[in-house]
């Protein structure tokens, strides 16, 4: 990204009007029943800070991104700002991060509306399609049916990772990210994906192990930083159990379970893909608002989680399922879909909203 401008400072002092305060009561409102939605609380339940197995200062994090919402705009507009999120301080209290694309790439408060602000110097998000490393185990072709977790794309994508086998009633589906299976909006449903993905040998029809059935378009910002919001990177492709398994290689976390878990900040998860193979680390952040970028173009991601740890992901490992881990009465939950990263950080949708919207279920045990 180069050295960027010196950015303006951010006026958080300014008190609205009586007709600004209602559309701020308004968009705090919504900020709060998205904020819901992200952290898996739907209609009629019981919030978990409630429920006895959620940390102290979870019901202080809606407030926080309340106010993250509110000053996104401003902050996305900074140059050299690739993102924010919430997460928990040094004491405990909620906080908003600001993620820099480079070191003093922008003039940031110190806080917002009495929440501190602690910026991260990440680098800027890319999307983790493949690379040119050298092969390894997730990247050869496998016998059918073969594992999740490993090298796969539709035929004119490098390549990236199966995530999970998906059912509908009696129709299983494989799952990854739009630009994945679907290369970025390009792809005609019914292309072949094939096993390993191109840039890892594979070619239709020989490697073919299902078709692009459905997507959720990824909107692009044109012009930059005109940007629409996406929540998930997503696509499903027909398959059967005689082309995809459903568990990972041996040395992988085996078989997901069918029940999700909802992503908390300090949460223990794990992968397996086609890169870097089986990698663990933590949420660090939630309700992430992110400018991703993509080979040809730009897109802002909101309501994403975040995972803090350089090596947990890398390029090639697009579409990877993200589980819990830890003790095994708990572990191999999926809660991301994993979709974008940088040097130090890697970008997630939160799984519910990704297996809402094809109306799935992982295929788990």
């Amino acid at each position: 990204m180069g050295n960027p401008r010196q950015a303006r400072q951010v006026d958080v002092a300014r008190e609205p009007g009586r007709a600004g305060g209602r559309r701020w009561v308004r968009a705090a409102t919504l900020a709060l029943a998205a904020a819901l939605d992200v952290l898996g609380v739907g209609p009629g339940e019981a919030p978990w800070w409630e429920n006895g197995t959620a940390e102290p200062g979870h019901g202080d994090l809606l407030a926080a991104m309340a106010v993250q919402e509110r000053h996104n705009q401003d902050l996305l507009g900074l140059p050299g700002v690739a993102g924010t999120a919430v997460a928990f301080g040094p004491s405990g209290r909620p906080v908003l991060k600001v993620f820099l694309a480079a070191p003093g790439a922008a003039a940031i408060p110190a806080s917002f509306d009495g929440y501190a602000v602690i910026t991260e110097v990440t680098g800027p998000f890319r999307s983790l399609d493949g690379g040119e490393a050298e092969s390894t185990d997730p990247r050869q072709s496998f016998p059918r049916p073969v594992p999740i977790g490993v090298s796969a794309g539709q035929v004119d994508v490098t390549a990236g990772t199966i995530g999970a086998r998906v059912r509908s009633g009696g129709e299983v589906f494989a799952l990854s990210n739009n630009h994945v299976f679907a290369n970025k909006n390009a792809a005609t449903r019914g292309d072949p994906i094939v096993q390993p993905g191109r840039i890892d040998g594979g070619a239709a029809p020989a490697d073919a192990i299902g078709r692009l059935h459905d997507f959720e378009p990824i909107r692009f910002c044109r012009p930059f930083p005109a940007c629409p919001d996406n929540r998930i990177d997503a696509a499903v492709a027909t398959t059967t159990t005689a082309q995809l398994g459903n568990s990972t290689p041996p040395e992988g976390y085996g078989v997901p379970r069918t029940e999700t878990a909802v992503p908390r900040i300090g949460m223990e998860v794990q992968k397996y893909g086609r890169t870097t193979g089986h990698t663990t680390a933590r949420i660090t952040g939630l309700n992430a608002t992110i400018n991703v970028g993509f080979r040809d173009g730009t897109a802002r991601f909101s309501g994403q989680i975040v995972i803090g740890r350089g090596g947990f992901s890398g390029p090639g490992d697009s579409g990877s399922l993200i589980v819990t881990a830890g003790p095994a009465g708990q572990s191999r939950r999926p809660v991301g879909l994993l979709f974008a990263g940088s040097d130090t950080s890697t970008l997630a949708n939160p799984i519910g909203a990704v297996l809402d919207r094809f109306g799935v279920a992982i295929d788990g045990n």
